[in-house]
């Protein structure tokens, strides 16, 4: 039966324009794992495009329940890989929560988050936010216009529930980032709690993404952080307000991954470059003329076995537009983002921002060197796969050269302070020196003893 795959798929191949030499895989039947969220797109249009099968990969992608299942999967190898949150191959990789080595060769998109409030909360937000001449509010919305609403809630000694949808997930780190930079304190993790809500203003807890717009209905939490279509959903459904974008807290910000076990890629080299090759077509086919293709993949993604949302409710962001308030329909041309500004290059800078929040809110509990950030990023970032990938894409007449950050030492230029809600520039090459520049979190050799910080 192998055999008979094989040879139709290298059939396929040679019939194909853009076709040239397969890598001779290890594996070829393959179970890739994902969340309903549009930053899936890469593999469904990799497989839905036939990216998969020019690679001679027989792909089943198979949605998860949630993220601690899915990083089971990988781990246990039922899955061989999966759309991953960007935090878990770190964590996982360090030994919080749990503990393996999984790698990233590809990174699956920038931005493509928001946070959204019920619309009572907007209420109570909206005289403490600026508006523009039109009378619309001013974008970006600083957490500084909500702190007055928590503090009304802590008086009537009422708790200010929010959700995020895992506690590596960069949902987290941004929600918290929002928060902090508007005066409130989001909490802390330390070995004895791991609740995160250590000093907390705002109480921080998991809900599923496709749970929020629900969760929040029922008043369990009165606002969230996740990525789409669950923003746009709480407006189509009338019950929330996105008061901001991720591109507005971080512009382009690094989100999901593609990871795999160390293992994994160990034992199948050629399997993992073959992967890698057919997810960045996939990235450069939705992003490429100017999104052109975003309506075909609006489409695909809107089918049950991906994201199984309205289309039109996915189209709200995946096209380029983005919808506040209902009406508020606001150009965001790069709300999603999956190949342009080299999205797709798995940066160290990158793992290493995430890393430095994990330390920022407890989860890495004991002071790091800079050294530790840096081994740690490279031991789960794989540019090197990512440019073997890429070098045969280009060959092969499937990519152009100078798409491709070829000469980089995984490292981006520092993020500037205007492009970031708190005007704190980010700089991966100082960690330790960017934890000391944030106002609220834990820095130098500051731990969690009990309930407060320590010195």
């Amino acid at each position: 039966m192998k055999k008979l795959k094989w040879l139709l798929a290298s059939t396929a191949f040679c019939t194909s324009p853009v076709m040239a030499e397969m890598l001779d895989l290890e594996k070829d039947e393959l179970t890739l794992g994902f969340i309903k969220l549009t930053d899936m797109a890469p593999l469904a249009i990799a497989y839905e495009n036939g990216y998969f099968e020019d690679e001679g990969l027989f792909v089943t992608l198979e949605a998860q329940a949630n993220w601690k299942v899915l990083l089971d999967g990988v781990i246990d190898g039922q899955l061989d890989g999966a759309h991953m949150l960007a935090g878990q191959p770190l964590a996982a990789t360090i030994g919080y929560g749990t503990q393996a080595h999984i790698i990233t060769p590809f990174s699956m998109d920038l931005n493509g988050n928001g946070i959204t409030v019920s619309n009572d909360i907007w209420e109570q937000m909206r005289p403490h936010v600026p508006l523009m001449d039109d009378g619309r509010p001013k974008h970006p919305i600083s957490a500084a216009a909500l702190a007055p609403v928590v503090k009304d809630y802590q008086d009537q000694g009422v708790p200010f529930n929010m959700g995020m949808v895992f506690p590596v997930s960069t949902h987290n780190y941004e929600l918290r980032y929002w928060l902090a930079a508007g005066g409130l304190e989001p909490g802390y993790y330390s070995p004895d709690d791991v609740s995160g809500q250590i000093g907390a203003d705002v109480y921080l807890s998991v809900t599923p993404p496709p749970q929020m717009p629900s969760t929040m209905e029922a008043g369990t939490i009165f606002g969230y952080c996740v990525g789409e279509p669950w923003n746009q959903q709480a407006v189509f459904k009338n019950i929330g307000v996105p008061v901001i974008t991720d591109y507005e807290i971080w512009r382009n910000n690094p989100e999901k991954v593609f990871g795999l076990s160390a293992e994994f890629a160990e034992e199948n080299p050629n399997t993992t470059i073959a992967l890698t090759k057919a997810l960045i077509r996939a990235a450069i086919w939705l992003d490429e003329n100017e999104n052109a293709n975003r309506e075909d993949a609006v489409e695909i993604l809107a089918r049950s076995e991906y994201v199984g949302a309205d289309a039109e409710v996915i189209a709200n962001s995946m096209t380029g537009t983005f919808e506040y308030e209902k009406g508020d329909v606001r150009d965001v041309p790069d709300f999603n983002v999956f190949f342009r500004y080299n999205a797709t290059y798995p940066f160290y800078s990158d793992a290493i921002w995430y890393l430095t929040q994990m330390r920022r809110w407890g989860q890495i509990a004991e002071p790091k060197s800079d050294e530790w950030f840096f081994e740690t990023a490279q031991s789960v970032y794989q540019p090197d796969i990512y440019l073997k990938a890429a070098r045969l894409l280009v060959d092969d007449g499937m990519a152009e050269e100078a798409d491709f950050p070829w000469d980089s030492d995984g490292f981006k230029a520092p993020t500037p302070a205007d492009h970031v809600i708190d005007a704190i520039a980010y700089d991966g090459r100082t960690p330790n020196a960017y934890l000391d520049s944030l106002p609220i979190g834990l820095k130098g050799d500051q731990t969690i003893a009990g309930s407060t910080i320590q010195n």
